[in-house]
This record gives C-alpha cells, sequence and structure tokens, in this order.
C-alpha cells in the first residue's frame, strides 16, 4: 500500500514520505514570498529547520525563523512572533513541529491583523465573530509529532499567565490553509515523545468516540484512528525509524483532531489545569488521567468501548478488557501510572476541580461532573488508585 495523497479534510493536505521538498511550491501557491518559520527552540537547532529553509532559499523565497516559545505556550509568545512578523515584513506562516508550535504559529497569523487583545477570542459565545478574518495571514502547517493533531485545528491553546489557564483561542478560519504531513519529519521523536504524543493522539480519538453528542461522521474517523493506534504505536515507539508506523500515527494524529469537533471530556478538562498549573506536557498529563476518568465514566461509555474494543482487534472486549488493554499500553510505553511520579502533589486540588469544571471539555464529558468530582480524580491520579 502506497501511504500517501493529496487529501481535503477537512483541510488541504500533502501526506507522503519525503514530501517536505514541495513546501516552497506551496508558499507559491498561497501567494506567500516571505515566509515566517515559527518552531520551538528545540527544533530550531536541528538540521531539519535548516533544510526547510534552504528549500526556501532555492526557491528565492526569504525566510525568517522565529522560535521564542514555550512548551505550553503563554499569551508573551504571540506576541513576540507578531512583532517578528511584522519586523520582517511577512506574508504568510509556517509552522513546524507539535501542538506549541503549531498552535502559536496559527495565533501570530491571527493576531498580525487584529484590534483586539489575543483573550477577546477565546472559545466563549460569539467572540469569534470580532475577528478582522482579511488581516489573518495563510499558514503552512508542518507537523514532526503525532499526537495534537493541531496541524487541523480551528483554535490555538495558549496559557494566560494572569489567570493561570488554558485559553481556547478559537475561529474557523485558524485552520492552516495546506497541511505538509511528512512522515519522515517525525522520525527523531525520541521513544518517551512518540508515547506521550502517541497517547494524545489516542485521547482525542477516544474522547470524541465517547462524547454523547451527535456527529457520525467524527464517530466513524475517531473509530478507525483509536485502531491506528491499537496497530502501529508500539511499532513506533519500539522503533522510531519504521516510517510506515510513522505514517499511521500520524494519519491517527491528524483523524483525532478532526474527529473532536465532536467533542472532548474529562481527560482534556483536567489535562487543560495541570498544564497550565504545573507546566506539564499535554500528551503525557492526558496519558496519566486516562484510566482514571475512563473509570469514572464507565457506567456512560461501557456499550461505546465495548465496540471500540471489537472493533480495534481486543480479545477481551468488555469495558474492564478495554481498560487493562489502556493499562498494559501505558506500561509498554513506559508511561507513568500516577501524577505523583512526575512531581506532581494534591495540595492544589481544589483549584484544579475548579479550573477543570470551567473547561470547554468539559460539556461533552459522557457523565456530569461536578467541581468535587475532578478534584477527586485528580486526588485519584496523584495517588495513583483506580477506583472500581
Amino acid at each position: 500500500m502506497q501511504l500517501s495523497g493529496n487529501w481535503n479534510y477537512p483541510t488541504a493536505i500533502r501526506f507522503g514520505a519525503g514530501r517536505a521538498s514541495e513546501l516552497p511550491a506551496l508558499c507559491r501557491e498561497l501567494n506567500i514570498k516571505r515566509p515566517l518559520i515559527v518552531t520551538d527552540p528545540g527544533l530550531a537547532r536541528l538540521p531539519l529547520i535548516a533544510r526547510l529553509t534552504d528549500y526556501l532559499l532555492s526557491a528565492n523565497l526569504v525566510a525568517d525563523v522565529f522560535c521564542d516559545l514555550r512548551p505550553n505556550p503563554v499569551g508573551r509568545d504571540v506576541e513576540a512572533g507578531v512583532d517578528a512578523y511584522r519586523a520582517g515584513a511577512h506574508d504568510g506562516i509556517v509552522a513546524v513541529g507539535g501542538g506549541s508550535a503549531i498552535d502559536v504559529g496559527k495565533a501570530i497569523a491571527l493576531m498580525v491583523g487584529q484590534k483586539h487583545p489575543l483573550w477577546e477570542f477565546e472559545d466563549v459565545d460569539d467572540n469569534w465573530t470580532r475577528v478582522h478574518v482579511a488581516g489573518m495571514a495563510p499558514v503552512i502547517a508542518v507537523p514532526t509529532t503525532a499526537g495534537t493533531g493541531s496541524e487541523v485545528g480551528r483554535a490555538s491553546l495558549i496559557i494566560d499567565e494572569s489567570e493561570h489557564r488554558k485559553v481556547i483561542i478559537f475561529h474557523p478560519a485558524m485552520l492552516p490553509k495546506i497541511v505538509l504531513a511528512d512522515p519522515e519529519l517525525t522520525i527523531g521523536l525520541p521513544p518517551h515523545l512518540t508515547a506521550a504524543t502517541g497517547i494524545d493522539a489516542f485521547v482525542h480519538n477516544l474522547e470524541a468516540f465517547c462524547s454523547p453528542l451527535y456527529h457520525p461522521l467524527a464517530q466513524g474517523v475517531a473509530l478507525q484512528g483509536m485502531k491506528l493506534v491499537h496497530d502501529w504505536l508500539p511499532k513506533a515507539y519500539a522503533d522510531g525509524t519504521d516510517i510506515e508506523a510513522r505514517s499511521h500515527m500520524l494519519a491517527a494524529s491528524i483523524m483525532g483532531a478532526t474527529a473532536f469537533q465532536k467533542g472532548l471530556g474529562g481527560v482534556h478538562a483536567l489535562s487543560h489545569p495541570i498544564g497550565a498549573v504545573f507546566d506539564t506536557h499535554h500528551g503525557l498529563a492526558n496519558a496519566v488521567m486516562l484510566p482514571y476518568v475512563l473509570q469514572r465514566n464507565r457506567a456512560a461509555v461501557k456499550d461505546s468501548l465495548a465496540e471500540a474494543a471489537h472493533y480495534i482487534g481486543l480479545a477481551d472486549t468488555s469495558f474492564d478488557g478495554f481498560l487493562d488493554w489502556v493499562l498494559q499500553l501505558r506500561s509498554q510505553l513506559g508511561i507513568p501510572h500516577s501524577l505523583a511520579e512526575i512531581g506532581i502533589d494534591a495540595s492544589r486540588a481544589d483549584e484544579i476541580g475548579r479550573m477543570a469544571k470551567l473547561d470547554p471539555s468539559d460539556g461533552s464529558n459522557p457523565v456530569e461532573l461536578t467541581p468535587d468530582d475532578y478534584s477527586a480524580l485528580f486526588c485519584a491520579a496523584v495517588e495513583g488508585k483506580i477506583d472500581g
């Protein structure tokens, strides 16, 4: 099977190994002549960014690199990127990296043409209607991880430092115009990040699949996304050079972020404040929290997960069989079982519970959870105790 193609769902996607060299042609397709490459500090030091820059320069495209951003990006990162964009007279964004770099790239592209401050575009009510769409810059997203799926998202997660919370900045036009999805660019991802980002992709698909909202298109995408993770994440973790495994995981990541138009749930409602308060890697927080929230949601999701277990090929298709497989997968991938193992204690449990309840992901959790419920789940994850 040839693992490549040009897709147009939910945006234009150029998928396949070795396609990074097409970047100059894609810039020309969007009439970008002076792209600003937005990436993270670690990637900026690697040959990949130099290679992409060389592709652009060889096509007489003037490119600068902006990399002054954090793993959990904050508002100041976006502001600095907007300043760099204007100083270089750029006319488009090439966002290269994982979720952080792509989220910042999309937020910069939004803010270069706005008069309102960033936080006025939070995904609440009709805030998105304030956006001056004509002022937005075009974005080409180039993912180097298989996890967040930010490359096909219409939002960015940015921390408001004044309130210590992750804010979802949203507008439909934030969806990148083109995604350049070359699995060769994910080969250098170390095993621990392959694991954390891979579980992030799985949780996106899983929570979308279990969301009570009606969206049969997303339901089908989520189910196949889970199967791809089941089949290929252990192989990508065991051998990072396995291009077939890397390809399927990159597809699963894209599928998860497409599917979660149907909604997310309690895992994300908790991982967002955990990341904001403790600066924890988002995928790792999801991976640790997953079994605790699954057990709490058991009554509402057991039938759905039995269906998923059958489809992905588990021998035991009961809820317990599915949960046991999740626990085994985490162990196989070296994911810590408890939050305590990554240096988090329960001293801020009440605050985390309140923040989780306010998170938009709470609205599509399959069961109603209170702030106290979320605090209890957080404490259980700190202690490593799964009820039931």
